[in-house]
């Protein structure tokens, strides 16, 4: 089935029951926790082609992280009945689910160890690349266009204030190594990104 959100708009929150696997074909999802002091953190933007909601539905346990949609979006869904159907029935459809598991729990290891462990600068170079990557596979043909990352965004991400996230894309943009544009940024350089992460 097909799901349209409006921008804002709200498609699951933590501790909901799952009752379906979505899959991004129109726009971006923000996915967050939000602690117990109101603070927030965005764990991940998802753009066209990208699945969730896997998890809580192997296990069949609450939801873990709010979405929300950035802009107006449209959603693949497949129920949680279709959803275990496929995988008791399919094998290779199993398979397939569990490399997406395992790449998921790898890049959250490595999105631990950058959080302690690293400088911003290389923290964000990294995000930034990410974001680029994940856009790319989304649209390959769309290799110049602004990533939608709003600097608050960069910060709830990286676990730092805005104002620290706007110095240094502020010195990057004097550089000429990105353009910033209000909610928006465009890697300029990749190459010189690459060498800061």
């Amino acid at each position: 089935m097909r799901r349209r959100l409006a921008k804002g708009e709200v498609l699951f929150t933590y501790g909901s029951s799952p009752d379906a696997l979505f899959c991004v074909e129109r726009g971006m999802i923000r996915v967050s926790v939000t602690a117990s002091n109101g603070r927030e953190a965005v764990v991940s933007m998802l753009e066209p082609g990208q699945w969730f909601g896997e998890v809580s539905l192997f296990i069949d346990a609450p939801r873990v992280y709010d979405t929300r949609a950035v802009v107006d979006s449209e959603l693949l869904v497949v129920t949680a009945q279709a959803f275990h159907e496929v995988v008791d029935g399919r094998p290779d459809f199993l398979m397939e689910f569990i490399r997406l598991i395992c790449r998921r729990y790898r890049w959250a290891l490595e999105w631990i160890d950058e959080t302690i462990l690293q400088p911003l600068p290389v923290r964000l170079a990294r995000r930034l690349l990410s974001a680029q990557h994940a856009h790319l596979l989304s649209a390959p043909e769309d290799t110049g266009s602004a990533l939608r990352l709003s600097q608050e965004d960069l910060g709830q991400m990286l676990g730092v204030s805005r104002q620290s996230i706007n110095r240094q894309l502020k010195e990057w943009e004097s550089q000429r190594l990105l353009r910033l544009e209000y909610g928006r940024v465009t890697v300029l350089d990749q190459d010189a990104l690459r060498r800061l992460a």
